[in-house]
């Protein structure tokens, strides 16, 4: 009989989306909206590097007003994102690498949590205060927020290891 993989398909996806999350989305775009609270005045702080808050503005005042406005329910996402999913990528990482069942809960978690978070921002970017008039550049730039939430339900839920032992 044939051993199992080191390393299911999903499980490779799953590790580039969270590294890049964790550095690129987490700590430089997200912490970049709690560290300056007003984009139309402010300083360049230390962290993130200048290059990525002008990258977030650009974006923000081209295609994503509620990216500029920052609301409070958009401020409190926004923490969740720092506080909680960035930890959670961290840990992650690790456990797929090493092969730890005891990510699946907090992966199922994470995932619920990630797309609820979602359907609040898709639904203020498409009807809200701060709409974008740029709806299909909006959807494609948060579908991978949506896709992979949902591939890493497709592979946590099916059964309670899914990292089965190595022969």
């Amino acid at each position: 009989m044939k051993s199992p993989a080191k390393y299911h398909p999903l499980d490779i996806l799953l590790l580039i989306f969270y590294v890049f999350n964790l550095v690129v989305n987490v700590y430089m775009i997200d912490i970049e909206q709690i560290i300056i609270t007003d984009p139309h005045h402010f300083t360049y702080p230390l962290w993130p590097p200048k290059f990525m808050v002008d990258l977030t503005h650009w974006y923000g005042y081209n295609f994503d007003p509620a990216l500029i406005a920052r609301p409070a329910w958009w401020r409190a996402a926004i923490w969740v994102d720092v506080l909680y999913f960035g930890p959670f990528y961290m840990v992650a990482i690790y456990a797929h690498i090493k092969r730890k069942n005891w990510i699946r809960i907090p992966t199922i978690m994470w995932a619920c949590v990630l797309l609820t978070d979602m359907y609040f921002i898709i639904f203020e970017e498409l009807k809200g205060v701060n709409a974008t008039p740029e709806v299909g550049r909006m959807l494609l730039a948060n579908a991978s927020w949506i896709i992979f939430p949902i591939l890493a339900l497709i592979r946590m839920l099916p059964q309670p290891e899914p990292f089965p032992p190595l022969k």
